[in-house]
């Protein structure tokens, strides 16, 4: 999953960083040339369209995504790993119904075949299909995720669930950037940074 989920936050960041390229253009094309290349604000609305998904895939397979611990941290480790396996189903859950209203909305613009109300006139189900081919990376990633979850549970093995779907601890995090800044530096981690 850690390789998914990279590709799809290096496909985030190459469309990102596209379109922050084409605003600033339009931008400076704007102020200096009085002149606009128009439909960057088009291309921006499908450009998050799209993206949204992946960044929502990102998050889950990072366990990034928001829940409140102040409260679960103290219950015993069988209901903590309850409540991340539950946590992780209805993100999966979010995601599949997040997929279904995809597919109802590039159902209906093809039978309606309807154009984007801009200068460019775009055929949207053009920006939609590829909206609907990353949509399909959150539940997807949510059920396998999910599957997993469910399989640990059944297993009874309580630190794998927190150690996988758990949410992560400050300590964590730290050895996490601390890793990161190894990389990056190329310079050793010292082992009990974290204690």
């Amino acid at each position: 999953m850690e390789r998914y989920s990279r590709i799809l936050g290096i496909i985030f960041g190459v469309v990102m960083i596209s379109l922050s390229l084409a605003v600033t253009a339009e931008t400076l094309l704007r102020k200096l040339l009085s002149h606009s290349m128009g439909g960057i604000d088009e291309l921006g609305g499908y450009a998050i369209a799209i993206v949204a998904p992946l960044a929502f895939t990102v998050a889950l397979i990072g366990r990034s995504h928001i829940r409140i611990n102040q409260v679960t941290q103290h219950f015993p480790r069988p209901v903590q790993a309850v409540l991340d396996v539950a946590a992780v189903a209805s993100l999966m859950l979010l995601g599949l119904f997040f997929f279904w209203f995809t597919v109802q909305t590039v159902l209906e613009t093809k039978a309606y075949r309807s154009i984007a109300q801009t200068p460019w006139a775009t055929p949207l189900i053009w920006p939609q299909s590829i909206w609907l081919i990353t949509s399909a990376t959150f539940p997807i990633a949510g059920v396998i995720l999910t599957v997993r979850a469910v399989q640990l549970l059944l297993r009874g093995d309580w630190r794998g669930i927190g150690r996988e779907f758990g949410t992560i601890s400050p300590e964590e995090e730290l050895q996490a950037e601390l890793e990161d800044l190894k990389r990056r530096e190329g310079t050793p981690v010292l082992e009990g940074a974290t204690r």
